[in-house]
């Protein structure tokens, strides 16, 4: 919706030594979805990854999330399902950044 506010996440995620690209592309392409689909007041859901393994990028998959706002998030990973998403993805990843922004969408 144009000129809605919302509190975005963005997860910049390297895959842990030994795991092959594709072991972690079906990992966060197919495997990990299902549970971050869990988080109460989870508005957005997006899953990136780059269509050719890279060995010189810092990341191998950047995720994108959106809650209203901070207490939101906070809440959503407070939870059982926030939990198991979060050790799940601890599990699969050496590495994560997480880039909190305010999203201003301008074109839809």
């Amino acid at each position: 919706m144009k000129g809605l506010r919302m509190l975005k996440v963005m997860s910049l995620m390297k895959r842990k030594e030994g795991m092959s690209y594709d072991e972690f592309r079906n990992w966060a392409l197919n495997e990990h979805p299902p549970l971050a689909e869990k988080l109460p007041g989870l508005r957005g859901y997006r899953m990136n990854v780059p269509v050719a393994e890279n060995p010189d990028s810092p990341y191998d998959a950047i995720s994108e999330m959106w809650f209203d706002d901070e207490a939101g998030r906070l809440a959503a990973f407070g939870t059982d399902a926030g939990k198991a998403a979060g050790a799940d993805a601890a599990g699969h990843a050496s590495s994560r950044f997480h880039f909190m922004a305010e999203e201003k969408v301008v074109i839809e």
